[in-house]
């Protein structure tokens, strides 16, 4: 799989967990390895990236 296919997944992970984030009742890892097909590793760079999207919304806000 190339990087930019993987970097899209990772962030279309990310830019989903920060918008719902609370929808999985605390099983968001699975969640989002399943629905947008990412490994364990993947999984947690797109919450740390969540993260970040969401530190940076309530700053503009």
């Amino acid at each position: 799989m190339s990087d930019e296919i993987e970097n899209t997944k990772v962030l279309d992970a990310a830019r989903w967990i920060a918008d719902r984030h609370d929808d999985e009742g605390g099983r968001i890892i699975p969640a989002v390895r399943s629905r947008f097909s990412l490994t364990a590793a993947e999984a947690c760079r797109a919450c740390a990236l969540a993260d970040r999207f969401r530190e940076v919304g309530r700053a503009d806000a």
